[in-house]
């Protein structure tokens, strides 16, 4: 959102007003700027913008400390330029630009300040460095807002979390999910193909990954999810899926079978069908739900 602009229609929520459903105000706010290991190997060493909001607050989520109520109390950094963002953000890049030749920046959750990304990806290449620009999103995105950042994004990186409106509605207060993020991910492909494109070092530098986090008790989900997904492609070998066990509770007082872990054998039954279908990408092991917990209460890096 612009500075002066009074009202937002960004996301697909279409509030209108600011603040708006996600609780974000006209400056962008972060809670952290950190090199991230990353779920994908293609992704390895991203620096990673983590952006306060989100548009659809889901009761599971592993970065509640920023993207719902616990954010809007504010953290511990706020961005009011993205000439200042910019800075931050090279200075994360020279040191990955060390190991890799081509530095991968990460937005993640960046929809809510998507109008201010290219600006911010200017500033960056202002200071001389040309990262290749990956937008992590919960895939809950406006197809509009998508074509404004054509050729400003080099990979996308959407969730589908999704195939039943109900559960959509249940756990992300977003009943239309489901036909707003297959929507979302054919305008993702139309821009950067279905493939994923990677250097010498195995780096990818332009395409498509699309996430999808296995929730325990919800196997229809999942397995639906990955053949809504098999019929978006056409060849769904070319498909790069990261498929993920790493789901926790963040807090106790969730409903049931949110409250729990993962069982393996839920997670075999929907990779299984992730091998019948032929995707490429990644699966993950069970203990994943013991890596991937992030503390955006630490100072400076949620992973450390």
């Amino acid at each position: 959102m612009q500075l002066g602009m009074m009202s937002c229609n960004l996301c697909p929520r279409h509030c209108g007003t600011v603040p708006g459903y996600c609780g974000s105000t006209q400056r962008m706010e972060v809670a952290s700027v950190c090199v991230h290991t990353g779920e994908e190997p293609p992704l390895k060493d991203i620096v990673n913008v983590f952006f306060y909001h989100c548009s659809l607050h889901c009761i599971y989520c592993q970065n509640h400390q920023i993207s719902g109520s616990e954010g809007r109390e504010r953290g511990k950094w706020n961005v009011e330029s993205v000439e200042t963002l910019a800075e931050r953000v090279c200075k994360e890049l020279r040191e990955v630009a060390e190991r890799h030749e081509q530095p991968l920046l990460g937005l993640v959750t960046a929809a809510h300040y998507a109008d201010q990304l290219p600006p911010l990806v200017n500033a960056v290449h202002e200071h001389g460095i040309f990262p290749t620009v990956v937008y992590n999103s919960s895939g809950y995105e406006s197809v509009e807002t998508l074509r404004s950042l054509e050729g400003v994004v080099d990979i996308y990186l959407p969730d589908y979390k999704y195939s039943d409106p109900a559960l959509a509605r249940a756990y992300s207060h977003a009943e239309d999910y489901p036909r707003v993020a297959q929507e979302a991910i054919e305008e993702m492909m139309r821009q950067v193909g279905s493939g994923l494109k990677t250097d010498g070092d195995g780096i990818a530098y332009r395409g498509l990954i699309v996430r999808h986090l296995v929730l325990p008790g919800h196997v229809d989900n999942s397995l639906n999810a990955l053949d809504t997904l098999a019929a978006m492609c056409p060849d769904s070998s070319r498909l790069h899926v990261s498929l993920m066990a790493q789901y926790f509770p963040p807090s106790s007082s969730l409903p049931a079978p949110l409250n729990r872990t993962l069982r393996q054998d839920e997670y075999d039954a929907v990779a299984e069908r992730f091998t019948q279908i032929g995707f490429d990408g990644w699966m993950q092991e069970l203990d994943a739900q013991d890596t991937y917990r992030p503390n955006f209460n630490l100072h400076g890096h949620p992973f450390a």
